[in-house]
């Protein structure tokens, strides 16, 4: 109703409530389509996230067997509310639905372009163009010709810019239905009680897994449609490249495998799942860190730089602010290289080997890696050892006073008891056993960590069939969203070193034999092999960067 009904006739005859009101209302049009829009700034394309823990803690839901780890995974008792809390036991994304999501293919694309060929723009500038050939011979004014030039060339570039569009959308939807049938195949292989999986190679099972049903259907969903493409930018030996022996070579090997061209590696950047980031933290801190400075800026700058490269050469890392992408590193100073880009922190998956959750280290997001020290850069004559039976060692450990663990440890067990073999160096007399002796002939191998959180003692044990001794503070250990650590290992707190004795002679010899035949049966998963093999270490890493990629959903 019209607000005021004490006008003067000739206020009604001038301002008629009609007219006033159409006044009205295209001001205010005016307002929110014209003048709002180029008051707000650009809106950042929305990063969904499931909010987690989701198909991650699936593998531990239905394990009576599961340790809690510094990530605090669901617990056994949250598995009836499973359906109602976890995101991913519904359909997670907007705009579509379960099985229509499911159903995009390729020909979704075509049914789209064709609906939009014969509704809209297209058609309007088919019939404008029909319109103005019919009237060529007819005299206009040259100005009026060239403004319908003109206009007519706008009319195709807006109609091209919208196909394109439209394009990038469908592929992205059809990225999401495949992520959506992999992750409901993994629910309900979680919810299964025997393997329905046939697998010539391996079929995983028993108690050193959460959940080996789930584990097994995500491998082989992972080997189906796992994609990954890596950036070309950058040149050698910062990038592209990395160590392949001593202490950092987990780094250099997975970066000279991808480089290579695995099984998951594409050339089409728009079927990758996942993009790589390809630079090596150690070959940067080898070229361009300055000896003696407090600082790392030279490698953060660099990082930095690369990032607004490959951003401003590719639309995928603004897409997503970088959630699907990843970098890999071994170097104590990855996770801070990491810190220069506050997306590349906060947002990307990081795969490290320092995998403190202390430090940031999120393990809903990153991936821990295994620290392996290949003096060699071979395997060869690692693997292996004497039977429980044999084992004359209670526990051993040997290496410098890195850290405050390892003062805690030396200073309370060095030269202290006849079981407990600690040593800051071993005796270089010629007469001594070697390293390599000792952790075959010890039924527990001591894993402290040293500066920062990781220790290569932990792989080094599990090649030598001893049982890994785990003493940290906020580490999270390698592939623990499928491997149940607890089965095959012994966690021990910093406050507890005093007590390490009593832990160790509190476990039976029947408890032992189990969980020395358990550390060799998860062996296979943390070998090194060239050309990688079907649930070695190479692809437990890459499934670990599954599992993170199923947990993040980007809007369409």
């Amino acid at each position: 109703m019209w607000p005021s009904t004490t006008r003067s006739k000739k206020q009604d005859h001038h301002h008629h409530p009609n007219v006033v009101f159409s006044i009205w209302v295209s001001a205010l049009l005016f307002l929110v389509f014209i003048i709002l829009p180029l008051l707000v700034p650009g809106s950042r394309r929305r990063l969904a996230k499931d909010s987690f823990p989701s198909l991650i803690s699936s593998y531990r839901i239905l394990s009576r067997r599961s340790w809690p780890t510094p990530s605090s995974f669901i617990t056994n008792d949250a598995a009836a509310s499973l359906t109602a809390n976890n995101p991913l036991a519904v359909d997670t994304r907007d705009g579509f639905q379960g099985k229509e999501a499911a159903a995009v293919d390729d020909d979704d694309d075509e049914q789209l372009i064709a609906h939009f060929y014969t509704n809209g723009s297209v058609a309007d500038r088919d019939n404008h163009h029909a319109a103005a050939a019919s009237d060529h011979n007819q005299p206009s004014p040259p100005i009026e010709e060239e403004k319908e030039k003109k206009t007519s060339g706008e009319e195709m570039a807006s109609s091209r810019g919208a196909i394109t569009k439209n394009k990038k959308k469908m592929r992205q939807r059809k990225v999401e239905g495949i992520l959506a049938k992999a992750r409901s195949a993994i629910r309900n292989a979680s919810r299964s009680m025997v393997s329905l999986h046939h697998d010539p190679d391996y079929v995983p099972q028993g108690p050193i897994y959460h959940n080996a049903n789930a584990f097994h259907r995500s491998y082989l969903e992972m080997e189906r449609v796992f994609k990954m493409y890596v950036y070309s930018e950058g040149e050698p030996p910062i990038f592209h490249n990395g160590p392949c022996r001593s202490i950092y070579s987990t780094e250099g090997r997975f970066i000279h495998q991808m480089e290579k061209g695995s099984l998951f590696r594409t050339n089409d950047p728009d079927e990758a799942l996942v993009y790589f980031l390809p630079f090596s933290v150690v070959v940067m801190v080898q070229y361009l860190h300055v000896p003696g400075a407090r600082h790392m800026h030279p490698i953060g700058n660099t990082v930095a730089d690369y990032v607004s490269l490959v951003s401003s050469r590719h639309p995928f890392w603004n897409r997503s602010l970088g959630a699907d992408h990843f970098m890999l590193s071994c170097h104590d100073w990855g996770p801070y290289s990491t810190t220069y880009v506050p997306d590349l922190f906060n947002n990307s998956i990081r795969v490290l080997c320092n995998a403190n959750t202390s430090e940031g280290f999120d393990p809903r997001k990153d991936v821990p890696l295994p620290e392996i020290n290949l003096k060699t850069g071979e395997i060869a004559g690692l693997i292996g050892g004497p039977s429980p039976s044999r084992r004359s060692i209670l526990a051993f450990f040997a290496g410098g006073l890195h850290g405050h663990i390892r003062h805690v440890l030396l200073d309370r067990w060095k030269n202290r008891d006849p079981d407990i073999l600690v040593y800051d160096k071993l005796p270089a007399d010629g007469k001594s056993p070697s390293y390599e002796w000792m952790l075959r002939n010890s039924r527990f191998c001591l894993c402290p960590s040293g500066y920062e959180v990781a220790s290569p003692r932990v792989v080094e044990a599990i090649y030598a069939e001893c049982v890994p001794v785990l003493i940290s503070e906020g580490y999270a250990a390698p592939f623990g969203d499928v491997l149940n650590w607890k089965a095959f290992s012994v966690a021990v707190a910093v406050e507890d070193i005093g007590r390490l004795k009593e832990i160790l002679m509190g476990i039976s010899g029947s408890q032992y034999v189990r969980m020395q035949r358990r550390v060799k049966q998860v062996q296979r998963h943390f070998v090194i092999n060239g050309p990688p093999k079907r649930f070695d270490l190479f692809h437990m890493v890459v499934h670990s960067i599954w599992l993170r990629r199923l947990n993040v959903r980007l809007a369409s």
